[in-house]
């Protein structure tokens, strides 16, 4: 399986155009969160609406999953935590989204919502405990920010990760783990795209200006994983360490 990841779009419409352009040339495409922006000038409610034309017309043409991530909070839940509501009329289109999981060509992906609260965070840890039980390998998860003290999760200057995410990683020990949030981790020094935790793989493309998005392509058959964005194209085969000295140009 071909597998398109990105996150932190931003409302950057290009890049909607530039995912919906190639979104069919993949068995699969994962939005990681941030679709929204809330530093925008558009109204949030307008960003929606907008985002929603653009999800229905990607989802035809590929199998599209979607999680939440903090830009996309547009409600509060009951215990009075942000929650993406949003994003349910994108699951009523079809669209998994936060709190779902799926199967795929043998795998299993989990969709994490962003959790804004103990409560949420809570629904996050009982998800995880239910589809551990499920005992599927490979076994993806789609979690917006990615685990604290890793590469993937450096701005440059400290970690702004996932305090909880490398605990539930060495617990469950997923087989892939798909982020974004910390834009800057993988152009910096010392930051990543890519890291291993235990067994585990994770991720996060970065995010960038411009018509098209920072972005990795995972090709499930091969074992690879391709970065790809204008600081230039590395390749990783999916065994063994993520060892920059392995990482090759494509």
């Amino acid at each position: 399986m071909r597998c398109l990841v990105l996150a932190d779009l931003h409302y950057a419409l290009p890049q909607f155009d530039w995912l919906q352009s190639v979104a069919g040339r993949f068995d699969a495409a994962v939005i990681a969160g941030d679709l929204i922006d809330i530093g925008s000038r558009v109204e949030v409610d307008v960003q929606i609406l907008v985002l929603l034309k653009y999800l229905r017309r990607i989802h035809p043409t590929t199998r599209l999953l979607v999680s939440s991530g903090n830009h996309d909070m547009d409600g509060v839940n009951a215990d009075h935590e942000r929650v993406a509501t949003w994003l349910q009329e994108a699951k009523a289109l079809g669209i998994p989204v936060d709190g779902d999981s799926l199967e795929l060509e043998g795998m299993l992906f989990t969709i994490c919502p962003w959790w804004d609260g103990p409560h949420t965070r809570a629904k996050v840890e009982a998800l995880l405990e239910r589809d551990a039980a499920r005992g599927i390998h490979p076994w993806i998860w789609i979690y917006h920010e990615p685990p604290d003290q890793s590469p993937v999760s450096w701005t440059g200057k400290d970690f702004a990760g996932d305090h909880y995410l490398p605990g539930y990683i060495e617990r469950h020990k997923p087989t892939l783990v798909l982020s974004g949030h910390v834009h800057q981790s993988p152009f910096r020094k010392e930051g990543a795209w890519v890291d291993k935790l235990g067994e585990t793989w994770v991720f996060n493309a970065g995010r960038q200006i411009g018509p098209c998005p920072a972005h990795i392509i995972l090709d499930t058959e091969v074992r690879t994983a391709e970065w790809h964005s204008q600081a230039g194209d590395e390749v990783v085969t999916l065994t063994g360490d993520p060892d920059p000295r392995e990482m090759t140009d494509t």
